[in-house]
């Protein structure tokens, strides 16, 4: 499948299913190859991946990522491979072991080690039986690898990795890690808004939703950031590192460190200035397509 060098990557759980289509009629319109969405208490990713793919003609849909402790490996590749073969080959599976408060705060879930986890649920995946009809190709799989053993995970169990909320920096060590060949879609939050202060202060709600999760905060420290950066909504160091904000051109250039770096694919997850969760921000994402 072509996703393209660009996507983006939005929560449409609070959308309107009718509203949701919209949006990603306007995304295909506009340009993207690929949209992301995500796993966690809304709506089932499966379901809306074909309600958009019924509803758009060349983009693809891509869940960035479905949880693997909400369903069955057997039962994960036949949506998979459904979806592949309604939509012709526009849908990508991307897997990941989530977080422990969601695991097991959330649904009352057993969390284990991730690493072993993940490497179990895609080989019991590859196992098992499918006597649907087959899509035009075998879907592809990518997994939410951050640290090294995930990202080893990701280029010989799956075709590749998709990190999220990380930097350029980590895109050239997942790079390293996997060696050519493996995909590598990396997520990029975006704020189109100039002025530091505001920037910063847009960006921070936003990582306040992710700062207490060890899964992340092992990423960034490995990044080079410090406990300290992390505390207190997150340091100036911390928003600079993981958001791209500023001008249209300031922000692109932030997307060709991904790619020089190593990405094959930067979904962007555009902040809207005017501080609404759950509006898309449509300028910023006309502006940087072109």
């Amino acid at each position: 499948m072509n996703l393209s060098k660009l996507g983006v990557w939005y929560f449409f759980d609070g959308m309107p299913a009718t509203k949701a289509a919209e949006a990603a009629q306007r995304i295909e319109r506009i340009g993207y190859g690929t949209l992301w969405i995500p796993e966690t208490v809304g709506k089932h990713p499966f379901v809306t991946a074909s309600w958009l793919l019924a509803n758009t003609k060349t983009l693809n849909l891509a869940t960035g990522i479905a949880n693997i402790y909400h369903r069955e490996p057997g039962v994960t590749l036949a949506g998979q491979m459904a979806l592949a073969e309604q939509s012709g080959d526009r849908f990508l599976l991307g897997l990941g072991v989530s977080h422990k408060p969601l695991v097991e705060g959330v649904r009352g879930l057993k969390y284990s080690a991730p690493v072993p986890t993940m490497k179990a649920y895609l080989e019991k995946m590859a196992a098992s039986p499918y006597q649907g009809a087959q899509p035009p190709a075998k879907p592809q799989t990518v997994i939410a690898a951050l640290g090294p053993k995930m990202l080893e995970i990701a280029a010989t169990k799956a075709n590749g990795a998709h990190p999220y909320f990380s930097s350029p920096v980590h895109t050239a060590m997942a790079r390293k890690v996997m060696g050519k060949g493996p995909l590598l879609c990396v997520e990029q939050k975006v704020i189109l808004c100039e002025d530091a202060e505001t920037a910063r202060k847009l960006a921070r709600p936003v990582a306040s939703m992710y700062l207490g999760l060890p899964n992340y905060r092992n990423n960034w420290l490995r990044m080079g950031l410090t406990e300290d950066d992390l505390s207190n909504g997150g340091s100036d160091k911390f928003i600079d590192a993981t958001f791209a904000w500023g001008s249209v051109d300031k922000i692109k250039a932030r997307i060709r460190e991904h790619f020089d770096a190593g990405a094959d694919h930067v979904c962007l997850q555009p902040v809207n200035p005017n501080g609404t969760f759950g509006d898309l921000h449509w300028e910023v994402l006309e502006a940087l397509i072109r």
